[in-house]
């Protein structure tokens, strides 16, 4: 097991234990944090937004097309992914993200 850093709305830090091939979203949705994923992890609604942390990015598998059309519904910044297309493996230990504003 591994962790990742959760940034919550508030600005408040949570470290969360993580199992491996767990999608990220469901890792912080099960942590009982306010991370929607309407979908899923279908790849389909966008409201598991998060930013991930700038020094993270170029460890993360590059966003699909399919991903990057979801982004194009929301307010983004460069760091922004869904984060049910990130799968957690033990080269993300210590990943850290921030939850982005609630859409809608």
């Amino acid at each position: 097991m591994g962790v990742i850093h959760v940034t919550d709305r508030t600005g408040k830090r949570h470290t969360l234990e993580c199992i491996e091939g767990w999608r990220v979203m469901e890792i912080i949705r099960d942590w009982g944090l306010p991370i929607e994923g309407l979908c899923g992890g279908a790849c389909e609604c966008a409201t598991c937004h998060v930013f991930v942390n700038e020094d993270w990015l170029g460890r993360l598998y590059p966003a699909t097309d399919e991903e990057e059309d979801q982004l194009d519904t929301v307010v983004t910044r460069p760091t922004s992914r869904l984060s049910c297309q990130i799968i957690w493996t033990p080269e993300l230990d210590g990943l850290e993200l921030t939850l982005a504003p609630a859409s809608g």
